[in-house]
């Protein structure tokens, strides 16, 4: 096994119930800002079944924490479509968390689902580029929040576009290879230079992926999720029983 996937298992943590993970991590992630020594705590965060439940943990744990000044968001990925479309990642962060706590409308940073998709790819670009520091050329973000799929795709990079790990821009248009519907979505150089890589994985539909990836199996080489292995060393992965099941 090689030392990334050591790694790995050495920064798995697993809990019984999604309901146990979304609760212990929203604890870790308020204490995550509050020590952060920066004014301003960039974070991009996920669409999903689990950062939905998270969402719901934080606006009712923590709804007047002055912590929200410090905390920008921003988003790992976003499907094409309206706010108010029920598919819209930003959609479901409004309706969980942002109507629910004391937030500064500038310190949301989405993407504008409802533009063409090529214009705004260049102005996510842009936002990020203007708000963020960088290092190695690329942005860094104080923290990325990441899921995985069935089929071992995260963020948007889906495994018939295994380019976007290597693009040399900072968003790109990615397109669901199913559904045909287009997205945009941060691309693998941005990903692996955020300071801090966090994985939210819940579901028995996740456990094949995950063994594969924590095994380094033939298949491991073709999920995309499995390339992301941030500059800092600094990942972990948070896991349901019914996710960890396989892992040995």
């Amino acid at each position: 096994m090689s030392e990334k996937y050591k790694h790995m298992r050495n920064n798995i943590h697993i809990y019984k119930t999604p309901e146990e993970l979304a609760n212990e991590f929203a604890g870790k992630l308020m204490s995550l800002v509050e020590k952060h020594s920066g004014e301003s705590f960039h974070m991009a965060i996920s669409g999903g079944k689990t950062p939905d439940l998270l969402f719901s943990v934080l606006a009712e744990n923590y709804p007047d924490s002055v912590l929200w000044q410090k905390i920008h968001f921003w988003w790992v990925d976003e499907r094409m479509v309206s706010p108010e479309n029920p598919e819209s990642n930003f959609g479901v962060a409004q309706k969980f968390l942002f109507s629910k706590i004391i937030l500064p409308e500038e310190n949301i940073h989405r993407i504008k689902g409802e533009n063409a998709p090529e214009t705004e790819v260049l102005s996510y670009s842009g936002q990020i580029q203007n708000m963020l520091t960088f290092k190695n050329h690329w942005p860094v973000f104080d923290l990325i929040l990441l899921g995985m799929g069935d089929d071992g795709h995260t963020a948007s990079i889906f495994p018939n576009q295994m380019e976007l790990l290597h693009s040399d821009r900072i968003c790109e248009v990615a397109t669901h290879p199913q559904s045909g519907q287009k997205r945009i979505t941060l691309t693998g150089n941005v990903l692996n230079n955020s300071n801090r890589i966090i994985f939210l994985i819940t579901g028995k539909n996740k456990a094949d992926r995950i063994f594969q990836i924590s095994n380094q199996t033939k298949e491991t080489g073709n999920l995309p999720a499995s390339h992301i292995s941030p500059f800092s060393g600094n990942i972990s992965w948070f896991l349901d029983e019914n996710a960890a099941k396989k892992i040995d």
